[in-house]
């Protein structure tokens, strides 16, 4: 048996990202249902390279009810895999590599074989955006056309593509203090949207707002969304971390992915451990939402237009979880294995 490698370039080619979205999707689900193992993310800290390692484990069942029919994965699946990544804030300036690099390792749930040793940097890519696509379908209006981001860093490109996949976007508002990332942004889409800089309140007052920054001192302020606006808060993955201002926060209606990594390193995380925000103030988990449990925004996937839902501004503070990653690389995985790339190797040396 041969372990698949895929190096970034794979991944991206194989992470088609309406499978991702549904993948995602089936991963919420199961964790909502209780059919997925997911450990806490365990932290290696560093400060003698200033920097750190995390572990994210998971084993998660998809039930076939539960996976779009549409999707070249219509039937019930399970999967398993570990996410190794890290946080070096010096490697820019001082090696020239990457801040954040992942590894993961899918393997086979049954034998435990290593079906696949791939890129988790641009597999948290597509996953973050397909995370924000799931949210949105549940939570912006429907008939949302506009979208603005604030952040156009390397997160942007895949919360534009995603949520492109569930909603008509048009007209793109993209802000951020660096010139030359904008102007990267609006190159990349203008032949596909109506893309354009802006300020954060012209980014925020579009139908759905994605954050991808890694501030502490909050950007976003009350005044600066629309009375409809759903944003999905996708920056903060770190204690101390905080885009959106407490009382943006504490007057929409607020659904997370996780109570323990959203309270602990989420967007909530500082008005949470301040008191500010309380388990009140939170919704409810995004995965209650795409079972049915709690309802979305009238009219939105799942949630008929006549019921009692989600009103005003909603907040999807989103960490980003194991299940996610899990989910992503058994798309990148099989699509890999069908069109055979990717560079099989005999890792185990059972060939012998």
């Amino acid at each position: 048996m041969q372990t698949l490698l895929l190096n970034a370039d794979d991944v991206s080619e194989n992470a088609e990202m309406d499978r991702v979205i549904d993948a995602v999707r089936g991963a919420f689900t199961a964790y909502e249902r209780g059919d997925a193992k997911m450990p806490a993310k365990s932290y290696i800290d560093l400060p003698e390279y200033n920097g750190d390692f995390r572990s994210m484990p998971a084993y998660l069942d998809v039930r076939e009810e539960d996976v779009a029919e549409e999707t070249a994965t219509g039937d019930g699946w399970d999967a398993a895999g570990i996410k190794w990544v890290n946080v070096h804030t010096d490697n820019p300036a001082d090696h020239d590599l990457p801040t954040v690099m992942g590894t993961m390792i899918y393997s086979d749930p049954e034998t435990a074989f290593p079906l696949a040793v791939l890129d988790g940097t641009t597999l948290t890519m597509k996953r973050t955006g397909a995370a924000a696509a799931v949210a949105t379908d549940h939570l912006a209006v429907p008939d949302a056309s506009s979208l603005g981001i604030v952040g156009a860093g390397v997160q942007s490109y895949t919360q534009l593509e995603a949520i492109a996949e569930v909603r008509d976007i048009e007209e793109v508002v993209v802000s951020d203090l660096d010139e030359e990332r904008v102007a990267a942004f609006i190159d990349h889409f203008e032949d596909r949207f109506d893309v354009r800089a802006g300020s954060v309140s012209e980014a925020g007052h579009c139908d759905i707002l994605s954050t991808v920054t890694p501030v502490e001192d909050p950007i976003v302020g009350p005044d600066d969304v629309g009375e409809h606006t759903h944003v999905n808060a996708m920056g903060a993955d770190a204690e101390g971390k905080h885009e959106l201002a407490d009382d943006l926060l504490s007057d929409a209606t607020v659904v997370i992915d996780d109570h323990e990594q959203c309270t602990h390193s989420g967007e909530i995380n500082v008005p949470y451990a301040a008191g500010t925000l309380t388990d009140e103030d939170i919704y409810g988990e995004v995965g209650e939402i795409v079972v049915g449990r709690r309802a979305g925004r009238p009219g939105a996937t799942g949630t008929p237009a006549d019921a009692d839902g989600v009103s005003g501004v909603s907040v999807f503070d989103s960490t980003g979880l194991a299940i996610q990653d899990v989910a992503a690389a058994r798309v990148v995985y099989e699509r890999a294995d069908e069109l055979d790339n990717g560079y099989p190797f005999d890792l185990l040396g059972l060939d012998d």
